[in-house]
């Protein structure tokens, strides 16, 4: 008998519970209302049904956790459960997000300019602010039809691996910056070391010319430049992009159009804090 035995390894939490569990602490946290907030981010574009094995695996909560816990947010309907015992978002869902667009002062000021960017370069132009480690588009105007990539509301992308996402990650200074990289090493630490080779090559583009450029097999089809709204620190940082598809638009020369970008960015920044 192997005196031995392996053990099997434990599984691994999700990055955004494993810090909140390491800062136990905090007496105000309410741990299970994060474990569920968990299970809703565990559906993707990409992955919009899943067990609760699946859910188990993607958030490293206990199964009998997950168990509870989906029952509960089926019975609020922020999920629904199909025959096979599968769950995918439920409509409920949808109401927190309407209120939130609404809010969004910034949203409702910068739409008229992208809008007029948009027609005056014949791009895809968005508006994406940052959430935790991605960068998660809040609008988009489509002129660019033939760009494949058409991203909806709420659209995840990742801060190092794309031009909007590295144009957020600059928006940040000092240690503030160095706090979010290292949360975005933790989340996933082999992109890691190549992410960063693609920010540095953009921080010396940006101080030059004032945008980032799209890098990498992210979306490689499609390019992009991208720049950061200058806002107040005070606010969330924003960032809007120029996207064209490589094949159908050979003949657009984006950095031609950095100059345009650039320009509608401080439109933006001017018009939020006008509105204050």
């Amino acid at each position: 008998m192997d005196a031995n035995p392996k053990v099997k390894p434990a599984r691994r939490l999700s990055p955004a519970i494993e810090e909140a569990s390491s800062g136990g602490e905090d007496r105000q946290f309410s741990m299970n209302l994060a474990r569920g907030l968990e299970v809703l981010r565990a559906f993707t574009a990409a992955a919009p049904v899943l067990t609760n094995r699946a859910i188990s695996d993607r958030t490293g909560l206990p199964k009998a956790t997950v168990s509870r816990l989906t029952y509960t947010l089926t019975a609020f309907g922020y999920l629904r459960q199909d025959e096979a015992g599968a769950y995918r978002l439920g409509a409920a869902v949808l109401s927190l997000a309407h209120p939130v667009l609404g809010g969004m002062r910034l949203r409702q000021l910068a739409r008229p300019v992208l809008q007029e960017l948009a027609s005056a370069t014949g791009c895809t132009v968005n508006l994406a602010t940052q959430e935790r480690v991605q960068a998660i588009y809040i609008d988009s105007l489509r002129s660019d039809l033939a760009n494949p990539y058409l991203p909806d509301v709420g659209s995840l992308s990742p801060l190092l691996h794309s031009a909007i996402g590295r144009a957020l990650v600059l928006a940040h200074q000092g240690r503030q910056r160095e706090q979010l990289l290292n949360r975005i090493k933790l989340s996933d630490p082999a992109a890691y070391p190549t992410g960063l080779e693609y920010l540095q090559a953009d921080e010396a583009l940006f101080r030059a010319e004032g945008y980032c450029r799209a890098r990498g097999p992210w979306l490689s089809d499609i390019d992009a430049i991208a720049t950061y709204i200058p806002l107040p620190l005070s606010v969330d940082p924003a960032a809007i992009n120029c996207t064209l598809s490589k094949q159908a638009n050979k003949q657009i020369d984006l950095a031609k159009l950095a100059p345009m970008l650039t320009a509608a960015a401080k439109r933006i920044a001017v018009l939020h804090a006008t509105s204050t």
